[in-house]
């Protein structure tokens, strides 16, 4: 790298400050969790796909479709969930959380049931977020020591004082507006990437004659994910719907975006723009993964310079290698802004939770000052703990984006499912609802810890079955004097809406199963 690479890393770094202090003025909870839900919905659109489409996309996806072994565009399953999983999501759960004008989505759970329920699903997860997000940094910490020759602890310092600061003061709006670029840098990083790759290799169909034809294959309707990691169509569209909708829906990190909306209107189209964008997204990803991964295994003197079991090297060796000096520096940009987006999100999502678990158990409403103060404290201290724990994260799958979705596995089937029977169900109380809870999270658990070779992506449709069944079960059968406290619901779907998602997901379904056939 050049010093044009490290001027560009800087300005990059100096705008997200700025941008934290031109937002910095917030008076009260609504403006700094929710922007005053005064943010337009294309930004909001952008934020949402950036959080999920991060670092780990960047990375790690390209390196699971051209480098794992068993990977390759059998990725492209997962992205089939999500239409479906959106009409999920519309039908009732996030215009109901949105409308009853919630900060953190866990206060509804207190309105319908009790004190308990929040507290608990929130302590879920603050677990599961802080987790993921410590394993996100340090990857992207050996990334940056792959291409800036960083330490890796000076790695984590850059990534995350940088987004503490920018996010502490600015609030949502800054973490939108700054995923809202970082998206646009993050796409236009991995075109670039392709493009290069595929002028390196010696055009399209140079790339084709070197890619292995197992690796082009988007469906696997054989595997049915019970003999370990066996990516089926059956795990990964059943699976993924409730990841998907748990996710988006009930993870504070995502749903907040949904709660910032101005309207339910907005709502929809922001949704909307996720469902149709993702995939054509995901594809621009997994046809890079696929042409550089082609060029790697054919270019021995590349493939010496990426550590053994450590596919996730890929984009940073073949972007040191092979990008002119500047062009390295905007790369560079892209990952650093992956991976503030995902932090800068969850530490904005985090302090919300925590904010206002404090004042539930205080009991009392704090004045705005108060509660800005808390709240930018509360922002810093999970920062902190996030990159504390980043220093001490290993790896628990062959790539990052698998470790991310393991994790995750564990814990959105139970709290999605925990959501959905207080908005559908008139008499499930908060010591059923308690009890599915933890029972579902005990079951997905068991399932990790015993090294079950039931495939995890299964875990959150099982993990949700337990749930609603152990929760109706404990409501029958357990007497309690709680009584259940029914909240209005709103419906966010129309006809329109509906039908063409479900075109949508028949497209996609079409694709997968004939990408094949039209690659080779």
């Amino acid at each position: 790298m050049g010093w044009i690479d490290y001027t560009i890393i800087a300005i990059y770094l100096v705008g997200l400050l700025a941008m934290g202090l031109a937002f910095r003025h917030q008076h009260n909870s609504r403006e700094y969790f929710l922007g005053g839900r005064t943010i337009p919905w294309p930004a909001l659109s952008l934020s949402v796909m950036a959080t999920q489409l991060s670092a780990i996309s960047f990375i790690s996806a390209p390196a699971f479709v051209g480098l794992r072994e068993g990977g390759g565009l059998i990725w492209l399953s997962y992205e089939l969930a999500l239409p479906i999983a959106v009409l999920l999501m519309l039908w009732r759960l996030l215009p109901t959380l949105h409308q009853s004008g919630v900060v953190s989505v866990y206060d509804f759970l207190e309105r319908r049931f009790e004190r308990s329920t929040p507290l608990l699903i929130s302590f879920v997860f603050q677990l599961s977020r802080s987790f993921a997000t410590a394993i996100m940094i340090y990857a992207i910490s050996l990334i940056l020591q792959g291409t800036m020759g960083l330490e890796q602890w000076h790695s984590i310092v850059v990534i995350g004082v940088i987004t503490l600061v920018y996010s502490a003061m600015g609030g949502m709006k800054a973490v939108v507006f700054g995923d809202a670029v970082q998206m646009i840098i993050i796409l236009a990083g991995a075109l670039t990437c392709l493009f290069v790759a595929l002028d390196v290799i010696g055009g399209v169909d140079a790339a084709l004659a070197l890619i292995d034809s197992d690796r082009m294959d988007a469906v696997n309707v054989g595997a049915l994910g019970l003999s370990g990691n066996d990516f089926g169509l059956l795990p990964m569209l059943f699976g993924g719907i409730v990841l998907y909708a748990s996710y988006y829906g009930c993870d504070q990190s995502e749903a907040q975006r949904s709660l910032s909306a101005h309207s339910v209107k907005d709502l929809r189209k922001v949704m909307y723009t996720v469902a149709l964008s993702r995939f054509p997204i995901t594809v621009i990803y997994c046809t890079t993964g696929l042409v550089i991964g082609a060029l790697v295994l054919n270019t021995p003197s590349l493939a010496a310079q990426i550590p053994a079991e450590q596919p996730d090297w890929m984009m940073p060796v073949f972007i040191i290698n092979y990008l002119p000096e500047g062009v390295i520096g905007l790369l560079v940009v892209a990952i650093m802004a992956a991976a503030m987006s995902s932090l800068s999100s969850a530490i904005n999502s985090l302090a919300a939770v925590t904010t206002e678990d404090f004042c539930r158990y205080k009991g009392h409403e704090p004045s705005d000052d108060e509660y800005m103060r808390f709240a930018r404290t509360a922002g810093i201290g999970w920062g902190l703990v996030t990159l504390v724990l980043s220093l001490f994260a290993g790896d628990i799958a062959p790539t990052i984006i698998e470790a991310i979705n393991k994790i995750g596995s564990v814990f959105y089937g139970p709290v999605l499912a925990t959501f959905l029977l207080g908005i559908h169900s008139k008499t499930i109380t908060a010591k059923a609802a308690n009890i599915g809870l933890l029972l579902g999270v005990f079951s997905n658990t068991f399932l990790w810890l015993s090294d079950n070779p039931i495939f995890w992506f299964w875990w959150n449709a099982i993990g949700f079955a337990v749930t609603v069944i152990s929760g109706h079960l404990a409501n029958r059968l357990i007497p309690t004097s709680n009584k259940a406290t029914p909240q209005a619901s709103f419906a966010g779907l129309n006809t329109r809406m509906i039908v063409v998602l479900l075109i949508w997901s028949a497209v996609l379904l079409y694709i997968c199963f004939n990408l094949s056939a039209w690659l080779a």
